[in-house]
């Protein structure tokens, strides 16, 4: 008996895409798959028919051979080969879900599968006027380097590694499970596909030794804590020949003895005399770029906070630097001589007999008590 048209059996035209191709496979294929139909021979052979126009149509040179000489121009036993065995439902699938999950179908992993290095971090250490201003570094991080004694291959000097005999040199075997198959990494080689019967001594067969190596990084001005700096290529090497991975520098800012950083801005605490914050005056502040002046107005108050702007940090990102947020922290005098004392017992006598006026603070609480207690 003749056969159909491959066309014709999914149901499209002949320029067709290959998406359009697999849509009406996948819906055809769904539709006579022999688990919605038990015992039904005639869905089987349609399910086969479908298959095996869908491979031919989904492989370039088997579609352009097609093409131009029909049933001719394709061997006709390259589509069904053993039925539902090892190239049963599982593989037809296995184009279409790779394209879902990001796989790859049968015949797009005819090698050793390859894979990136593993990323690495480290944490670096800096104080803040180095955060602030910005410095370059080095530091020492571990690394993989060639074994010189295998040369990299892994093997014994004199001997090479050979194919592996369970993969056969793919790196992955496929396993069955009725009609669904599933590729997985070679247990035995790991995915090499390659055997080491006689392993390097220096290396244990690994091909690489570890080794320190010193590496240079910028610390950019105004970094801040928990930023990363990501030096490509420095991290773990790839996997049968696959890309290394990066190393990411980690930046933590020690604890300051003066300043609280908090973004761009800073903050610290201002201790003053009791005669300061009673008269006023000019003070003198430190800042990251050197020490400022300026004057406090009588009479401040503890909680007290004064803006210095622009003399915080210049961020990575930004445009201009924080500001610096000084709190006013009026000191208690302590260890005072009689004199001290007596003077102190005057002021305060001098202070209680003007009234109100030289401490509205109290007086409002004092306020606040007595209507509490009313």
């Amino acid at each position: 008996m003749a056969k159909r048209d491959f066309y014709e059996i999914l149901g499209v035209a002949k320029t067709a895409s290959e998406d359009e191709i697999k849509k009406a496979y996948r819906k055809l294929a769904m539709k006579y798959h022999p688990d919605r139909n038990p015992d039904n021979k005639e869905a089987e052979e349609k399910f086969k028919e479908v298959k095996e126009a869908y491979e031919m149509l989904t492989n370039p040179e088997k579609r352009e051979a097609y093409d131009r000489y029909g049933h001719a121009g394709v061997d006709p036993n390259g589509g069904m080969g053993g039925g539902f065995g090892a190239g049963g439902f599982g593989d037809a699938f296995g184009d279409i879900f790779g394209d879902i999950f990001g796989g790859g179908g049968r015949g797009r992993s005819s090698g050793p599968q390859v894979y990136r290095g593993a990323d690495l971090r480290y944490n670096l250490e800096i104080s803040l006027e180095q955060a602030a201003a910005g410095f370059d570094t080095t530091i020492r991080v571990p690394s993989w380097d060639k074994c010189d004694t295998c040369h990299g291959s892994g093997a014994k000097p004199g001997t090479s590694p050979v194919t592996c005999t369970t993969c056969h040199g793919h790196g992955q075997v496929r396993m069955q499970q009725g009609f669904f198959s599933i590729q997985q990494t070679c247990p035995k080689c790991h995915g090499s596909g390659k055997i080491i019967p006689e392993p390097c001594a220096s290396c244990g067969g690994a091909g690489r030794i570890k080794r320190n190596k010193t590496l240079e990084v910028k610390i950019p001005a105004g970094i801040d804590s928990g930023m990363r700096i990501r030096s490509t290529g420095n991290g773990e090497p790839g996997t049968n020949g696959g890309p290394p991975g990066d190393l990411y520098v980690e930046i933590h800012i020690k604890p300051h003895t003066v300043f609280q950083r908090e973004g761009d801005d800073l903050h610290c605490e201002m201790p003053i005399s009791f005669s300061k914050a009673a008269l006023g005056g000019e003070i003198e502040v430190p800042t990251l770029g050197g020490k400022v002046s300026f004057t406090i107005p009588e009479g401040t108050q503890t909680g007290k906070t004064f803006r210095l702007k622009g003399k915080g940090i210049k961020g990575v990102r930004s445009g201009y630097s924080g500001d610096l947020f000084c709190h006013v922290v009026v000191e208690t005098p302590v260890k005072l001589t009689e004199k001290q004392k007596d003077l102190l017992r005057e002021f305060d006598r001098l202070t209680v007999e003007g009234g109100a006026k030289h401490s509205p603070q109290s007086k409002g609480w004092m306020d606040k008590v007595k209507d509490f207690f009313e």
